[in-house]
Formats: structure tokens, sequence, C-alpha cells
């Protein structure tokens, strides 16, 4: 809950100085407002959930569909982070107004970060190509991870992460679905080299 900012009864000149050369009204009040809020359950609920989610997200992560919206933005702001270095800062798109079943939400973390496969390849022309999969699928699988478990840390300190919550429920399924995905594209990648590669073992034909 945001805390209204209460008007000064002074709006002349000599109170605006106070606040320092650097500082003006509006930066001055929102300061006094933050610590306000801060100091309730709600704030400090706000402050944790704002680390993951960002301000500008805006979202009440006490609803079911909401949950997974945060499940989704942590997996994919993890993700992102891994892949950085190569690809620079946002490579995936995470869009929240959609789909948030466990279903949608896993088939979008599982699409939007194995697209990336291809390009992450480019960049590695003289890896081993089973081992370049095997390092990219461990890449995005742990930016997941890593977003899942912030993700459940917060839904866990708001108190909706118990026995029997459907909340719970729902990011768990997520979780094992993104990580079978993630199973399968790495099994599926896999067989596609052997299958490429030349079969040495086949007798030779011509030979009697």
């Amino acid at each position: 809950m945001t805390t209204p900012i209460v008007p000064t009864q002074s709006g002349t000149a000599s109170n605006v100085s106070k606040a320092g050369p650097q500082a003006t009204p509006q930066s001055s009040e929102l300061d006094e407002a933050r610590k306000a809020a801060a100091s309730s359950p709600e704030g400090q609920r706000t402050q944790l959930g704002a680390k993951i989610l960002q301000a500008s997200l805006d979202v009440s992560i006490s609803a079911g569909d909401n949950s997974m919206a945060l499940l989704y933005r942590t997996a994919i702001d993890n993700i992102n982070e891994l892949l950085a270095p190569e690809f620079g800062p946002n490579a995936l798109q995470a869009a929240m107004h959609q789909d948030n079943s466990p279903e949608a939400t896993a088939d979008r973390i599982l699409s939007q970060s194995t697209a990336f496969f291809d390009a992450y390849a480019r960049q590695h022309p003289n890896k081993d190509p089973e081992e370049t999969v095997r390092d990219f699928v461990s890449i995005i699988r742990g930016g997941f991870e890593k977003g899942y478990a912030e993700a459940a840390e917060i839904l866990t300190g708001l108190g909706v992460m118990g026995e029997g919550s459907p909340i719970a429920a729902e990011i768990g399924k997520t979780f094992e679905l993104v990580q079978k995905g993630y199973d399968d594209f790495l099994q599926n990648r896999l067989q596609a080299l052997q299958e490429q590669k030349p079969d040495e073992q086949a007798p030779d034909s011509t030979t009697v």
C-alpha cells in the first residue's frame, strides 16, 4: 500500500532550499513516502518484491495469476542476466499481460530461452557440439532455477505457499514442466547430433 504524501503547509522558497541544492520538493516528498512505507509490513513486502519485479511492474503477488507472473518474470530476469555477457541486457522479452497458467508460463520460458541456442552455438564455433548443447542448457536452466527460488522466497514471505496452497501447486507444476522441457530440448539436440555423424560402425557393403 502506498502511503499518501501529505503536502507541507508552506510552499515558500526558504522551505525548498532546506532540502539541499540537489533536492526538489517532489524528490523530498517521495523519499519521505518511501521511508514511511518501508516502516510498515506492506512497505517491507513491497521492497522485497521490488528487488525482483522492479517498481514499474506494479504486480500484486497475492493473487494466483500474478504469482505465476512473478515466477515467469524472475525466471526470465535471471536467464537474461546469465545471457547478458554474450547477448547484452534483456535478451529475452518478458510480457506480463497474458495467460499465466502453469502450462503457458512454462511454454513461454522454454520457447524464449531455448530460442537463443543457435546464436549461442555460433559464438562458440570451436567448441565440441555436444558440449555446446550441454553448456547452453546448463546456463538457461541455472537462470530459471534461480528465478524460481527467488519467486518462491517472496511468496513464502507473503504466507501464500503453505501446504495445500493452489499457488504453491501452480508454480511447482511450472517448475516441473520447465525442467522437463529443458531435458527434452537437451535430449533432442544430442540425438540430432548423433544422427548427423557418419555411421563408422556400418559394415562396408563392397567387402566380401
